[in-house]
């Protein structure tokens, strides 16, 4: 399974859930991060509970590794970020996650992201194998994060920087109708609209055409757009059968 250039590797530390494992997993592909190491999970490796959650990110789940301990994780990493809401007195450089996914794309060597367990985050001793501290802005009153929800969060700053991620849209996006392709159009609706009087009094007549060509050209109509426009007033145009 091919991995993007720098990506970071997504550690979780102590996980507790394998439904949790898998929901990270999830998070994880959908913005092109494919490589997950646990450190001690509470109930096993494989865990059953894990597959369905991941909704397809099995790849992910099956070549994820197991650890011992948070150091053999990220024994090869030059680059370790804990991910945390608060630093608990810990004196490390404190950056965002879009600040990190910018640090990781320039660095040499690995990198890899800390996600502590669900009920109590990480802990001192995992925060002193950190490079840096990872966080975000959060509601002081609720500073309360899911495991897949802090992957996901992290993950997306990293896919924004990343070429082999696409914006699903741009691929379904149609070439603009040709020019002479609009006047078609145009002239489509005033052959239907004069006869009905549309355009009368014929002192606005320059107007009320002006205004309905400028309304006809603004949204960038695609070729499909324009066609489906014309089937439409051609159905308009035909007699009634009854």
């Amino acid at each position: 399974m091919p991995r993007a250039i720098n990506a970071p590797i997504i550690v979780l530390v102590r996980p507790q859930l394998g439904e949790n494992i898998g929901k990270a997993a999830r998070a994880m592909l959908n913005f092109g991060l494919t490589e997950l190491r646990l450190v001690s999970p509470r109930d096993g490796w494989p865990n059953p509970s894990a597959g369905p959650a991941a909704a397809g990110a099995d790849a992910v789940l099956e070549n994820a590794r197991v650890f011992d301990s948070v150091a053999d994780a990220v024994a090869d990493c030059a680059h370790v970020y804990a991910t945390t809401v608060r630093k608990r007195g810990v004196a490390k450089p404190v950056v965002t996650p879009e600040q990190a996914a910018g640090q990781i794309r320039m660095a040499e060597g690995r990198s890899a992201i800390l996600f502590g367990p669900e009920r109590s985050g990480l802990d001192k001793p995992d925060l002193t194998l950190a490079r840096a501290i990872l966080t975000v802005p959060i509601n002081p009153e609720f500073a309360s994060l899911n495991l897949a929800q802090a992957v996901i969060l992290v993950a997306y700053e990293w896919s924004k920087g990343a070429a082999e991620l696409v914006m699903p849209t741009e691929e379904e996006l149609l070439p603009p109708a040709s020019q002479d392709e609009l006047e078609g159009l145009i002239g489509h609706f005033e052959a239907m609209l004069r006869p009905k009087g549309y355009f009368l009094p014929e002192g606005r007549a320059k107007s009320t055409a002006r205004n309905l060509r400028s309304l006809l050209t603004k949204p960038g109509w695609s070729h499909l757009e324009v066609r489906t426009l014309r089937g439409v007033l051609n159905h308009l145009g035909r007699r009634d059968k009854n």
